[in-house]
C-alpha cells in the first residue's frame, strides 16, 4: 500500500498563477492530503513550455498534494497512472470514448479533454511530496488559443457539469487507484491508439508504429512498421494527430 486517503483538505481560491505553485508555497506542512481549486489561472502550465487555456469559472483547475509513505523514486509513474485512471473513472460516468494519451493526457476521441502536470520532491530514493496538477475542460464552450485539439464536456454533452461533484469523484477515485499496486494492466488497457499502427515523430523524423507496452517506469515501447523496437522517455516522441 502506497497511500490511503481518508479526508482531503480542499481549498477554493479565485485566482492564482498556477495551482501547483500555490500548493508548493502554501501547503508545505502536515501529512494530510491537500487540494486547491482555482476559478482562474493566470499562468496555468502544461508540461515543458506549454500553457493551459481556461475561461474563468468554467473548468476544473486543481492541484493535489500527496505525501506517499513508501513510494520509491523509480516507481513514481504509479502516481501518473493513478491520476489518469481516476479522471477516466470520474469523467467516464458522464461520457464514453475516453482514453489516456501517454503519459497522462485525457482524450475524448481525438480531442484533449484534460492535462496533468506532476511535480515530485524526493528524499533520498523515496518520494517525499507529490503535487498533481489537473486542468479539465468542463463547461467552456469555445477555445481561442492555438492549441490544436481542445474539447470540453459541454461541447461533448451540450450540458453544464457540476465541477465540485466532478472534483470529489476524481479525488475519491484517486484514493482507490493510489492504493492499488498493480495499475499497469488497467492503465495500458485505456491507452490512446493502443491498437494498430499510427504516426509519430521523434528527433529523426516521422514514422509509423504500434504501441507494445508502457513500462513500469513510464517508458513507451513502440514497434515501427519495419519491425524495429523503439523506447522513449517523456518528450522524446510526439503523437501526430
Amino acid at each position: 500500500m502506497y497511500l490511503c486517503i481518508v479526508n482531503w483538505e480542499i481549498i477554493h481560491i479565485d485566482e492564482t498563477d498556477s495551482t501547483n505553485n500555490w500548493l508548493a508555497k502554501n501547503c508545505t506542512g502536515g501529512q494530510s492530503p491537500c487540494a486547491v481549486v482555482a476559478e482562474y489561472q493566470s499562468a496555468g502550465r502544461g508540461c515543458g513550455t506549454n500553457m493551459w487555456e481556461s475561461e474563468q469559472g468554467k473548468n476544473l483547475l486543481f492541484s493535489a498534494m500527496l505525501h506517499p509513505k513508501s513510494l520509491p523514486a523509480n516507481k513514481q509513474f504509479h502516481i501518473s497512472m493513478a491520476i489518469s485512471l481516476a479522471i477516466i473513472d470520474a469523467v467516464g460516468q458522464l461520457v464514453g470514448d475516453l482514453s489516456i494519451k501517454w503519459p497522462n493526457d485525457i482524450y475524448w476521441r481525438n480531442g484533449k479533454l484534460a492535462g496533468v502536470l506532476i511535480e515530485n520532491r524526493l528524499q533520498g530514493n523515496m518520494i517525499k511530496d507529490s503535487i498533481i496538477g489537473v486542468g479539465l475542460n468542463v463547461n467552456q464552450r469555445e477555445f481561442k488559443s492555438k492549441a490544436p485539439n481542445p474539447v470540453s464536456l459541454w461541447q461533448i454533452t451540450g450540458q453544464e457539469t457540476n465541477r465540485e461533484q466532478l472534483l470529489k469523484n476524481i479525488l475519491l477515485a484517486l484514493d482507490k487507484y493510489l492504493d492499488d499496486e498493480n495499475l499497469g494492466e488497467m492503465y495500458r488497457s485505456q491507452l490512446y491508439r493502443r491498437k494498430g499502427f499510427h504516426p509519430y515523430i521523434d528527433k529523426d523524423g516521422a514514422f509509423m508504429a504500434e504501441i507494445i507496452n508502457v513500462e513500469d517506469d513510464g517508458h513507451l515501447l513502440l514497434i515501427d512498421d519495419s519491425g524495429q523496437q523503439r523506447r522513449y522517455a517523456f518528450k522524446e516522441v510526439t503523437f501526430i494527430i
